[in-house]
């Protein structure tokens, strides 16, 4: 990739930059790593080093800081200019209402008698769930760049890709901010078994896999099958083609419901009806025989049957291998040994599937770093490390050329159309188009504000912001990482334009 990068550098022969005085901000480090090696510790855990998390890191040590991470407060730790920003993107309204008022407005828009009064209605109704959408991207963006509790940052990435749902599908993109507010973020560094619960109540992943479609008489097993599939066990872990069948009679009447009236129900059933915003049990539509899952005979008695499943699930060893791999193949960019599976798995079942335990082993054994020199950024982390770097505390504007860059790379926010989520392997990121595009991002950041802190409106006027990337982090710790040809490409960087475009370009920076 080398090659190829120094190929598209059009570039003079000047070294003046590299020249510079060498910054003196040093620290009394309470780390007992080096700096290089703290460095390349704290890019694999969050969404890219900058210098004050670093200084940050060498302060504490890597045992406090990490008790801090594992451990966050409930409330994200955001600097005031985010979480302002975060404050003005959320909806004040409860998703239930919010979801009411769009069915309204899609249904008014049908019922237009007049052709083009129908269309401009209808075209409104979409410009609603583009614009909460896109609310919902940047608010989850802002989180990833400046939040405090970073690793949970990337777990809720993490974890929103493992329970995928596309926003494209239905009304979902009204949906979106709620599942990864309420569903995944909070549990990111739980127990698994919750995490489990709270995607299978949320309207978002029931509407997404169908299961608002499932009741008895009319079996639908998709979202039973990616239960197993995906979320828990994995493929070739051992359940039939009647497990799913089975899980699937046990899903049914799980659903949404966005009615404020209850079902009408049978005296004896009002007992079984749950309801939760949009969440709803409905026993009318439930197959109350008796199921036989996993080799459990599950007695059929309403919800009770899914908790039992979900606990079935939760603490089978097939997920706990499957989940803790994943995890260690996410952040090591590798898919890890069988002996690490095992440490892995054996630590997530006597956790009882406790996320923060099983983070802590992965991340205090040699695994974690050991391949990361080879193994490339999946694009929002490698967009998302520049910014942070650039920029350190300073908060962007607008989130707008992230979302467009983004998308562009092929790893578009809640743009994933297949429940499987976006690819963990490196492997997948490596293509000659995404290479290019990714020279051109570089370029686009390297040169100057690019957008980022121009406020979302037609007469906003930019403010005025540089890319920092030749700063004392890299003249104390950064520089040492690089190979000889890198720098050499860099000492003949013709302006700090193309300085920066060819640093974010590097093979280096790109891992």
């Amino acid at each position: 990739m080398l090659l190829v990068w120094q190929s598209r550098a059009s570039i003079g022969v000047r070294a003046a930059l590299v020249a510079l005085h060498l910054a003196t901000g040093a620290v009394a480090p309470a780390s007992a790593a080096s700096p290089a090696e703290d460095a390349a510790f704290l890019d694999a855990l969050t969404w890219g080093i900058t210098g004050s998390s670093f200084t940050e890191l060498r302060e504490k040590g890597r045992d406090r800081w990490l008790r801090e991470q594992l451990h966050p407060p409930l409330e994200p730790r955001l600097p005031p200019d985010a979480a302002r920003q975060i404050a003005a993107l959320r909806p004040q309204e409860p998703l239930v209402e919010r979801v009411r008022a769009l069915e309204l407005q899609a249904k008014a828009a049908s019922a237009e008698p007049d052709p083009e009064a129908k269309k401009i209605a209808q075209q409104a109704y979409q410009s609603s769930l583009n614009a909460a959408a896109r609310d919902a991207a940047a608010a989850t963006l802002l989180r990833f760049l400046y939040s405090s509790d970073q690793v949970r940052e990337r777990l809720t990435w993490f974890w929103f890709n493992r329970f995928n749902v596309h926003q494209g599908k239905a009304n979902l993109r009204g949906w979106i901010d709620d599942y990864i507010d309420t569903a995944i973020r909070p549990h990111a560094l739980g127990h698994f078994r919750d995490l489990l619960a709270a995607t299978l109540r949320h309207p978002a992943m029931l509407r997404y896999l169908d299961n608002a479609e499932n009741s008895v008489g009319h079996l639908n097993e998709n979202y039973a099958r990616e239960i197993m599939e995906l979320h828990t066990m994995g493929v070739g872990s051992g359940y039939t083609q009647g497990d799913v069948e089975a899980l699937a009679r046990i899903l049914t009447g799980v659903g949404v419901e966005t009615r404020a009236e209850d079902p009408k129900l049978k005296p004896e059933r009002k007992a079984d009806l749950i309801r939760d915003g949009l969440f709803i049990f409905n026993p009318n539509r439930h197959d109350y025989g008796d199921k036989l899952f996993l080799g459990h005979v599950i007695r059929g008695r309403g919800f009770g049957e899914v908790e039992e499943a979900l606990d079935i699930l939760g603490h089978h060893p097939a997920t706990a291998r499957n989940v803790s791999a994943a995890l260690a193949t996410y952040f090591t960019g590798t898919e890890p040994s069988e002996a690490q599976r095992q440490r892995l798995a054996a630590v997530f079942t006597r956790s009882d599937g406790d996320i923060a335990a099983v983070m802590e082993a992965l991340i205090r054994s040699p695994d974690l770093t050991a391949g990361l020199s080879t193994q490339i950024k999946d694009p929002i982390r490698y967009l998302l490390s520049a910014l942070r770097l650039a920029y350190d505390g300073r908060v962007i504007l607008n989130t707008g050329p992230i979302q467009n860059w983004l998308n562009r790379l092929g790893e578009g926010l809640f743009n994933r159309s297949t429940p499987d989520g976006y690819p963990l392997l490196p492997a997948s990121w490596t293509g000659p188009g995404q290479m290019t595009t990714r020279f051109e991002i570089a370029r686009q950041i390297g040169a100057g504000p690019a957008g980022l802190f121009r406020p979302p409106g037609a007469d906003a006027v930019e403010e005025p912001a540089f890319p920092l990337l030749l700063n004392a982090l890299y003249f104390s710790t950064l520089v040492t990482t690089l190979s000889e040809p890198t720098r050499a490409v860099l000492a003949r960087a013709v302006s700090p334009q193309d300085w920066n475009t060819l640093f974010l370009s590097s093979p280096e920076f790109m891992r």
